[in-house]
């Protein structure tokens, strides 16, 4: 079948798109769960025929191996981004892999954990899981290299920092932004062995819209 259908839901025979299943699955997952993917509730929910899903999924399988697929081009990515992006000091380039975890539009924290959740109820899924972190490692890891430090130095101080901000998602710590902030100069110090410069953190604050109490 071919997926090129109209993107005007009030034409008749309008089977929706690729999109919209799939965000209504995202949807459904961060709310309640895996086991709320299930094609009949997708399609109720987006007032279409069960029948159109197949216009763009095989199958559940497919639908939720597309989930996978988003998470990992999502989060996944803008952490390898994130470590290769330019950067003229590892202060700089950490507080670049910091400001990944804390914009919840480039990487969304309840995705990670609604993931590994799911994980601890599949092999295959603990599977990609566990390859997405070493991908996230790796790239941490590679950061750190390129200033200068060596293997075992940058492989401990990649899990250092991917351990720690993992660990604020999983314990699902709420810390006001301010808080955060407070905490970021020490936090890159301990990573890296730098401080950040004045200019650093200004620009650091200002991708956030924070602006100190001063």
């Amino acid at each position: 079948m071919s997926d090129v259908q109209t993107s005007d839901p009030t034409e008749k025979g309008w089977r929706g798109s690729r999109e919209l299943w799939l965000d209504a699955a995202r949807t459904a997952f961060l709310e309640s769960g895996i086991d709320a993917v299930k094609i009949q509730p997708l399609a109720s929910g987006l007032n279409l025929s069960r029948t159109s899903f197949y216009w763009f999924f095989k199958d559940r399988h497919a639908l939720l191996d597309a989930l996978l697929d988003d998470w990992e081009a999502t989060n996944t990515k803008a952490l390898t981004d994130a470590c290769s992006a330019y950067a003229e000091t590892i202060a700089e380039a950490v507080l670049n892999l910091l400001t990944v975890f804390l914009d919840e539009i480039r990487f969304a924290p309840r995705f990670d954990m609604a993931v590994r959740g799911w994980a601890h109820q599949s092999d295959p899924v603990m599977a990609r899981v566990a390859a997405a972190d070493e991908q996230r490692l790796a790239a941490i890891r590679e950061m750190f290299a390129r200033f200068g430090f060596d293997a075992d130095d940058a492989d401990v101080r990649a899990r250092t920092v991917y351990l720690v901000q993992i660990g604020y998602i999983s314990l699902q710590t709420h810390e006001s932004l301010a808080a955060r902030m407070a905490r970021i100069p020490a936090y890159v110090r301990t990573y890296c062995g730098q401080s950040p410069t004045e200019g650093d953190l200004a620009r650091f604050h200002a991708r956030h819209g924070f602006s100190p109490v001063t």
